[in-house]
């Protein structure tokens, strides 16, 4: 006597378990054509973006020494700021020590002052300029 097989009875010249058909030889679907359903070939651009182009040269960090002395300067006016890509809070230092100078007497260019110390220290906020890059020693 033969053992039960445990996915149920089997045919032994199917080698299928019973309730379970075989694929036929064809398939009724057939599968597309490889080149039917690729996706789309990747598109490219005509020339590089200008910061990556070697003939503009690549973006060069910018100086630790230099944003640091400028912001201890000229920090009430915010050049340190503009130097390291910060435009609009540049902007804001600009305006915030010509028109709140008169009345603070000028100490809001402590402002600038203390974040070119930080920039020299090598505080985490001031580690790198707007675009990401490492400021340079």
């Amino acid at each position: 006597m033969t053992q039960p097989h445990p996915e149920g009875n089997v045919n032994p010249a199917k080698a299928v378990p019973e309730g379970y058909e075989s694929a036929p030889a064809t398939s009724p679907y057939q599968p597309a054509a490889p080149d039917q359903y690729a996706p789309p070939a990747p598109q490219q651009y005509q020339q590089q973006p200008p910061m990556l182009n070697p003939a503009y040269g690549y973006p060069q960090p910018k100086s630790r020494l230099v944003a640091g002395l400028l912001g201890i300067f000229l920090g009430g006016l915010g050049i340190h700021r503009f130097y390291l890509g910060y435009t609009t809070i540049g902007i804001v230092q600009i305006l915030l020590t010509v028109f709140l100078g008169i009345f603070t007497f000028g100490l809001v260019a402590l402002w600038g002052f203390v974040e070119g110390i930080m920039i020299f220290a090598g505080a985490s906020y001031f580690r790198n300029d707007a675009k990401g890059l490492p400021l340079r020693d």
